[in-house]
């Protein structure tokens, strides 16, 4: 019982509590000390030590820099008839760094404005954004219309990552015409980012979604192109701009002037309408071009919106071959134009002089060979000199020539002349065309070159094929006694905003044929002035009653060989293997200012089909010169009628 309530009395050590609460709130002090040490540090840290580098973090949180896009420079003619201008439109743009899945925006974006995007535009889509920075607009969809407009607006809240932008668009007034020499802009691709940042220029183009992809648009772009400004703009955190902090604005491209005459231009396209083939018109002087066609042409709009698969491949198969340049980039064998610079080597080389007679049998013939090279005319030519050689363009007279000149010669003088090469034109579309030698024959075809090869050469067949701007030029260096003037397109450029000095094209000039004597250069003129005036000439028909005085050679280029007793039958053979038709030629006789070249495919001979032509551009270039300088509403009104009359003309061919 006394152990049930019995209980130790104990002692309590007050001191010994004491300490431990004294070192337990010491520990605890430190703590806290140690934890505002901590927090003092970091705060240190971020308001001072680090201020700059947070400060800018913050503002790139809150400022933005928006690049803008520069206006692109205006093309116009030498009557300032505009050819190309820039029109307002609505694109849709997409910003990556906005979307949690840019695939699955894009293509939710594709049904709900029904884009007829394709999966392949989609993967071009995504791959040209990653080439661009991730907060900067990559476009998905051009010439948005109004009503997709208004239902983006009712689904934005789906969509935050994308915007509607109103841009200026590249916008061609006349359509197909000159589609060859002013080119094309389209949307940047990948491959052209790459190039840009090549070159230092990507940030010029962080705002610009298109650039020139051919023709002038392509040569002259660091013209065109402008340069870009930007808005440093403060935004909330869904990315709204709230105010504009500071503006630099973008510096427009230079509006430039062609040396082509939109009449001119028209009137060449009217000749070739239904046609295949080229045209180009310039003065021998000063390398000016007044007119540049190609035909068929096509429609460059459609590329500058974003052209579809379907569309293009329809261009690609078409058997007329638009989208072919046929003055830079179509090769022709030139066949008896050029026999007047062959005359010309002749004389130099001391193998002819201009009266020297000659005999000019039905065909021609290799010693100690059977082969018979015809001459057109079946029963040849008879006695003849230099100038009624190319009078009458008798084939003979040429293989005797050429033969005893040599290929080797012939490519020399020829290369002179500009054939197998680039001529200089402002259009970076143009092949070489390619004028033969023993060397390119052993690498080519892994054969000796033999004299049966140089002997069509005398004629402008065989392996030898030229572009026609490569003609127009040759015999514009005919025509000035050896000189080159090289052909271009641009006249001037010059800064809308009239801060930068005019630019003006200098004709470019060099020597190019040294002949000893230069009389050589009059007597191949002679010879063209007569196949016009003579009584003989294969071009007096087509030139017959003119006010001004012409020279000229027509040229018939057999597509197609035939056999040694054969009679050319066009009627028998395919359209594609019909003879092609040329004329090149130049006028006044006396100081020449105009030259024009043509080329029509399968056709027929060159005096007939080509030369009535040239006739056409001729009479209308020398009646313009006689009338006054048109107004702008005279321009304009005749170029309505010319597209009217071609939109009739393809009505009743569609009917």
């Amino acid at each position: 019982m006394n152990n049930f309530f019995y209980r130790p009395f104990r002692f309590r050590d007050n001191a010994a509590e004491k300490k431990i609460f004294v070192r337990r709130t010491r520990f605890a002090l430190l703590m806290v000390i140690l934890a505002l040490l901590v927090l003092w540090g970091n705060l240190y840290y971020l308001q001072v030590l680090g201020y700059d580098n947070y400060h800018t973090r913050s503002n790139q949180n809150r400022i933005k820099i928006v690049p803008l896009a520069p206006p692109r420079g205006l093309v116009y003619d030498r009557n300032h008839y505009i050819l190309a201008d820039n029109r307002p439109l609505f694109s849709l743009e997409i910003i990556p760094e906005n979307s949690k899945n840019l695939r699955a925006d894009i293509e939710g974006l594709n049904d709900l404005l029904k884009l007829d995007l394709e999966s392949e535009d989609i993967d071009n889509i995504i791959r040209l954004s990653k080439y661009r920075r991730k907060f900067l607009s990559t476009m998905i969809a051009e010439n948005i219309n109004e009503e997709q407009v208004a239902k983006f607006a009712v689904n934005q809240h789906r969509f935050p990552c994308a915007h509607i932008e109103a841009n200026l668009k590249r916008h061609y007034p006349l359509g197909e015409t000159m589609t060859h020499a002013l080119g094309y802009v389209a949307r940047i691709n990948t491959d052209d980012l790459k190039k840009l940042s090549e070159d230092g220029f990507a940030e010029n183009y962080a705002a610009t979604n298109d650039i020139g992809k051919q023709g002038i648009e392509k040569y002259y772009e660091n013209l065109l192109h402008g340069i870009s400004g930007y808005k440093k703009v403060e935004v909330d955190s869904l990315g709204r701009i709230q105010r504009t902090l500071n503006l630099v604005s973008p510096k427009p491209g230079r509006d430039i002037t062609l040396s082509i005459d939109i009449r001119l231009q028209l009137r060449g396209e009217q000749l070739l309408r239904g046609k295949r083939g080229g045209l180009v018109m310039m003065n021998p002087k000063n390398g000016e071009i007044y007119a540049f066609v190609s035909s068929p042409s096509y429609d460059p709009n459609p590329f500058v919106r974003g052209i579809k698969n379907k569309e293009y491949k329809a261009l690609l198969s078409n058997p007329d071959k638009p989208l072919i340049n046929r003055v830079t980039q179509g090769g022709y064998a030139p066949a008896s134009t050029v026999k007047p610079l062959l005359a010309v080597m002749g004389l130099e080389e001391d193998l002819i002089t201009p009266h020297a007679k000659f005999f000019g049998a039905p065909f021609f013939q290799l010693p100690g060979s059977t082969h018979k090279f015809r001459d057109w005319r079946r029963w040849g030519h008879g006695m003849m000199d230099m100038f009624r050689a190319i009078e009458i363009s008798a084939d003979t007279y040429f293989y005797d020539l050429a033969y005893r000149a040599g290929i080797d010669r012939i490519h020399e003088y020829m290369s002179k002349f500009g054939m197998g090469q680039r001529s200089g034109i402002d259009i970076m579309e143009e092949s070489l065309g390619n004028l033969p030698s023993k060397a390119w024959k052993k690498q080519k075809y892994k054969h000796d070159w033999v004299p049966g090869d140089t002997i069509s050469i005398g004629i402008g067949q065989g392996y030898w094929t030229t572009t026609l701007i490569q003609l127009a030029r040759a015999h514009a260096i005919l025509t000035q006694n050896g000189t080159n003037v090289v052909p271009h397109l641009l006249s001037n450029a010059h800064d809308p905003t009239g801060s930068d000095p005019e630019i003006v094209i200098p004709p470019r000039r060099d020597k190019a044929v040294q002949v000893r004597d230069e009389r050589f250069f009059e007597y191949a003129r002679e010879g063209m002035c007569r196949v016009i005036n003579g009584n003989e000439g294969t071009g007096r028909k087509a030139f017959a009653n003119t006010k001004y005085t012409a020279c000229g050679k027509s040229g018939t280029a057999q597509i197609v060989s035939i056999k040694q007793d054969a009679k050319y039958n066009a009627a028998a053979l395919k359209e594609e293997h019909r003879d092609n038709a040329l004329f090149v030629a130049f006028a006044p006789k006396e100081n020449p200012e105009i030259l024009v070249a043509v080329i029509a495919e399968n056709i027929g001979g060159g005096s007939r089909e080509a030369a009535p032509i040239v006739r056409a551009m001729m009479d209308d270039y020398f009646k313009y010169q006689s009338e006054p300088t048109p107004t702008e509403q005279e321009i304009d009104d005749y170029v309505k009628e010319m597209k009217q009359s071609f939109a009739e003309e393809t009505q009743e061919v569609r009917q």
